[in-house]
């Protein structure tokens, strides 16, 4: 039987591949990552693909995680954490975040493959590969924390439901703020 307060533990433990994403937002606009280079005359990411997006993001990620972590620390949830330390806990909070990262870059790539400007509507291509890629970099390199809160695949899926109303917000909210061109 699935324990539901473990599948929503899982989902909160998520955070810091969501907030890596927002916080690319943030850091980002410096050192474009194509240098604007194309492959058959389409733009490889596009301008809103930087160097500073990526790593501030995927530090903002990482940072978010570490909040995280010592939340659960000092409430002694009991529950599992990142790690038995920080230290311990630093491997899955960085393949997490620069996965989420990772996983934006690759939806990037493939709307440029497929004639899509910056801002076009992507629909699950702005949302699941940052989800995807982030989980495939805790099973590549957190192996034991993806297999412990992740390995029955139902947090999963739930993740992939909640992420696009859960993106759509965050982005409503990010092209309110004037920090997107678009609310998508």
């Amino acid at each position: 039987m699935v324990n539901i307060i473990m599948v929503l533990y899982s989902i909160f433990l998520f955070l810091p591949a969501f907030i890596a994403n927002p916080g690319a937002v943030i850091t980002g606009g410096h050192f474009i990552l194509d240098r604007g280079k194309t492959i058959h005359g389409k733009r490889i990411l596009g301008d809103g693909k930087s160097l500073s997006g990526f790593i501030g993001g995927s530090l903002i990620g990482v940072l978010a995680g570490i909040i995280v972590y010592y939340i659960i620390y000092i409430s002694n949830i009991g529950l599992g954490n990142y790690g038995n330390n920080i230290i311990s806990a630093l491997p899955v909070l960085f393949a997490m975040s620069f996965g989420s990262l990772t996983g934006d870059i690759t939806g990037s790539f493939i709307k440029r493959r497929l004639g899509m400007k910056r801002g076009a509507k992507g629909s699950l291509l702005d949302q699941w590969p940052f989800v995807l890629m982030s989980f495939l970099f805790i099973f590549i390199f957190a192996r034991h924390f993806f297999l412990e809160f992740y390995g029955n695949f139902i947090a999963i899926i739930l993740i992939l439901v909640l992420t696009p109303p859960l993106h759509r917000g965050v982005n409503i909210l990010g092209y309110k703020l004037k920090m997107k061109d678009v609310p998508w």
